[in-house]
């Protein structure tokens, strides 16, 4: 798999003009304009840039992995260094918004180089995009001018901490933006509880959590199609509890049915839901239920 150390041999590869700056670049297309594209296709890449791409379709498909979007309303996507793109010659033709690369280290020594790392929708895949309202969009697409009015100006002793500064704004205005569409997606969110369920059920039923353990929420995440990240941030916000905790609760949800078994042991029990060390199945079951697996058997036995 190729890798772009440098923002330069990046663009150099897309088939984009060389950037102004040899670790920045910013570009926008308003009304009767569009963004220069990127080569038509590419296998599987990788690059030390960040990017923040608000993206109008016009003309053409816009294809991600599997699935087929329609972006004529607006989505901001964001992409982290090092993580894995690609496209092919389905891809958009043209396209209207703005586009922002960085290098990594072009935030090197600035309090962003540290606050960047707690955005957690850089970490989302992009079918998770952020859509915008139209007056969403206006409120970025100003803080990007400014952005691009530095970029274009020659660069001086401020020019930097000016862009860090509007960028800092822009990622702080998208986080907003994150957390009203979670709020909106009340729906979405519990339907995405029902599936993370559905896929352990299916998980149990076909054997695998005794061949394999417990699965993995990145392996049931990867089965909905959605991010790790997108599935616990979605989760928590709807619901209060962690993936890992809806994990636990449908465990011993399934191990209350399997304990009223009486000619399977507690370690059994434990063994059959992928627990390797009965012990531990024994201490998750005590700290959720507030009982001991044994004391759970005594109890529906009385009644």
């Amino acid at each position: 798999m190729k890798h772009f150390k440098t923002l330069s041999a990046y663009f150099e590869y897309l088939e984009l003009p060389s950037p102004e700056h040899p670790m920045f670049s910013a570009r926008s297309a308003k009304e009767n304009e569009f963004l220069p594209c990127p080569k038509s296709s590419s296998p599987p890449i990788t690059n030390d840039c960040y990017n923040i791409s608000f993206k109008k379709v016009v003309k053409g498909e816009l294809i991600y992995g599997r699935t087929k979007y329609d972006f004529t309303n607006g989505a901001l996507f964001f992409i982290a260094p090092r993580q894995v793109l690609q496209w092919d010659s389905k891809a958009v033709f043209e396209q209207q918004g703005f586009s922002i690369t960085f290098h990594k280290d072009f935030l090197k020594g600035t309090e962003l180089a540290d606050q960047i790392k707690k955005y957690s929708f850089f970490s989302y895949t992009t079918n998770e995009a952020l859509h915008l309202s139209p007056k969403e969009a206006k409120q970025l697409e100003s803080i990007v001018d400014n952005i691009i009015i530095e970029y274009d100006n020659n660069l001086d002793a401020f020019s930097k901490d000016i862009i860090i500064s509007h960028l800092s704004t822009l990622l702080k205005y998208s986080n907003r933006y994150y957390e009203r569409q979670f709020i909106n997606r009340k729906e979405m969110s519990v339907d995405l509880l029902f599936q993370f369920n559905h896929q352990l059920s299916l998980y149990v039923e076909s054997g695998l959590i005794q061949k394999e353990g417990i699965p993995s929420i990145e392996r049931i995440a990867h089965k909905m199609n959605v991010s790790q990240r997108y599935l616990s941030d979605a989760l928590k916000k709807e619901t209060g509890k962690t993936t890992t905790e809806h994990l636990q609760l449908f465990l011993i949800d399934t191990a209350k049915n399997t304990l009223l078994d009486p000619q399977k042991s507690i370690a059994e029990v434990a063994y059959e839901l992928g627990f390797e060390y009965p012990q531990y199945f024994s201490r998750l079951f005590k700290k959720k239920e507030g009982i001991s697996p044994s004391e759970f058997r005594e109890k529906f036995k009385l009644n």
